[in-house]
């Protein structure tokens, strides 16, 4: 089933030519149902980028999902004005909806204490709008660092270098979000810092669902399921850390080559996709299983959930 944006968006004729099932919103609404109405708030830099990458995943299934895209008062330097413009929407103009499910991306300001962030206060009041205005919450990288530190108070450290690579993870415990996945499964991570597992374990308040002993905790829940914490890029296609590797050397910035990602270690050849099947995997299980049979019919009853 497809997902539902704009025929205007620049993701739109991306996904068409990759035979993904888009929607045009003209054409949906002359279908009788309701699709799950899913929110997602882009602070990457290359947000078009983001958009494509996070459309393909919620493509795959067979749930109609209508997306619409937030954006904070930050500048973008990496997208024109015309289309945050054009296709995003301002935190004021959507405070009144109500939506199914959220998604919350990383964004490059690791290095920067989070109350130092320009659109902190901001992203703030969004995190706290969500709790009572959306049903599930998928916060990504450093979005899942603020919303740890938001919601619960646990602190991010700096690495002492770049995460930077394809890690191995397991599953810790059973949950509908790894269903069908296998013993160990890969995801890509590109970060300079991290939240601790010890912080996490204190807090009675969260489970910590997937860990890896190189790459550290991957996903966390809060243990009503409706808040998700991921600290690494599922999303990624199969050059974004090609892309962010060469970007950095041209930079003159201290980068090494990313783990188990190119043949031989050798960043001249094509890199391997390998966490394709999880990636989509996992979001079909979020949109399903969390999202789809859990929340309300009516999401006005969301305020019963709160």
């Amino acid at each position: 089933m497809p997902i539902r944006i704009p025929e205007e968006l620049p993701a739109y004729h991306i996904l068409e030519k990759e035979n993904i099932f888009v929607m045009s919103k003209a054409r949906a609404e002359h279908q009788d149902i309701r699709p799950l109405k899913v929110l997602i708030l882009n602070l990457m830099p290359k947000k078009i980028d983001t958009e494509c990458q996070l459309m393909r995943l919620l493509s795959n299934t067979p749930l109609q999902v209508d997306v619409e895209l937030l954006q904070v008062s930050h500048i973008s330097k990496n997208t024109a004005q015309s289309h945050m413009n054009a296709f995003y929407k301002t935190f004021p103009e959507v405070c009144q909806n109500d939506y199914d499910g959220m998604i919350i991306t990383g964004a490059p300001v690791e290095h920067i204490a989070f109350e130092e962030v320009d659109y902190w206060k901001e992203l703030c009041e969004i995190m706290e709008w969500s709790k009572t205005h959306v049903y599930s919450v998928l916060h990504i990288c450093w979005g899942a660092q603020a919303g740890l530190y938001y919601h619960y108070g646990i602190e991010k450290h700096l690495l002492k270098k770049k995460l930077f690579g394809i890690f191995q993870h397991r599953a810790e415990v059973e949950t509908p979000l790894l269903r069908g996945f296998d013993d160990e499964f890969p995801v890509p991570h590109s970060r300079h810092s991290e939240f601790r597992r010890e912080d996490v374990e204190q807090n009675p308040q969260l489970k910590i669902l997937a860990y890896s002993p190189l790459a550290g905790v991957l996903l966390v829940q809060s243990l009503n399921g409706r808040q998700i914490f991921m600290t690494g890029h599922a999303e990624y296609e199969r050059n974004t850390l090609k892309e962010e590797y060469f970007r950095d050397l041209e930079k003159g910035l201290p980068i090494e080559i990313p783990e188990n990602y190119f043949p031989g270690g050798n960043p001249n050849y094509e890199p391997i996709f390998s966490w394709r099947c999880h990636a989509n995997l996992f979001y079909a299980n979020w949109l399903n299983y969390v999202v789809y049979q859990e929340t309300p019919f009516d999401l006005k009853d969301l305020k019963n959930f709160s």
